[in-house]
C-alpha cells in the first residue's frame, strides 16, 4: 500500500464531504506529517440556532488529525486508531475558527520505545479551538490508540 503525500491528503481532505459540507477546510499539513492546521468558517448552514458554531462541526475539525500524523509518522509496523474524543465548549463560536495538532519528533520516539515494552499504548492530546481574535472557544481531548502490529504467522 503506497501512502499519501501530505499535498495530496490536504486535497482529498478539503473535497471530503463531511469536511466540506461543514465549512472545514485544512489549510496546513506539514510535509513531514508534523502539524496540522484547521479552519471552520461560520457560514449560514452550520450555525445553530443561537447563531454560533454548531458543536457538532467544533468537534468535527478535531476528528482524525492526530490519528492521521501518528500513523504517518509511526510507520507501518504500528496501528494507530483514534480511541476517545471529549469536548468543553468555553465560548460560543461567532468568528471563523481555528484548531492546530503539533507533534515531534521526540514523541514519536518516546512511543516506539513505550511499545518495546507495552503491548499498547493512549496517549491523550489537548487541542484548542480558538477563533481568529485568539478566544478560546473550545478544548477538545483526543485519545489515540498506538500499538505494534502483530507479525503474521
Amino acid at each position: 500500500m503506497k501512502t499519501l503525500k501530505a499535498k495530496t491528503l490536504k486535497r482529498v481532505l478539503n473535497f471530503w464531504p463531511p469536511f466540506w459540507g461543514a465549512g472545514i477546510r485544512v489549510i496546513d499539513l506539514a510535509e513531514d506529517w508534523s502539524f496540522a492546521k484547521v479552519r471552520l468558517r461560520k457560514y449560514w448552514f452550520n450555525r445553530n440556532y443561537v447563531n454560533t458554531h454548531y458543536g457538532g462541526s467544533l468537534f468535527s475539525m478535531t476528528d482524525p488529525f492526530y490519528m492521521l500524523l501518528f500513523l504517518h509518522k509511526m510507520g507501518r509496523d504500528y496501528v494507530v486508531w483514534d480511541k476517545k474524543s471529549e469536548i468543553k465548549f468555553i465560548k460560543p463560536g461567532r468568528k471563523d475558527v481555528f484548531a492546530e495538532f503539533k507533534l515531534t519528533e521526540q514523541q514519536v520516539n518516546d512511543f516506539k520505545e513505550q511499545l518495546k515494552a507495552q503491548d499498547k499504548i493512549q496517549p491523550v492530546f489537548e487541542v484548542d479551538i480558538m477563533d481568529e481574535d485568539g478566544l478560546l472557544i473550545a478544548k477538545v481531548w483526543k485519545t489515540i490508540h498506538i500499538a505494534k502490529k502483530q507479525k503474521a504467522a
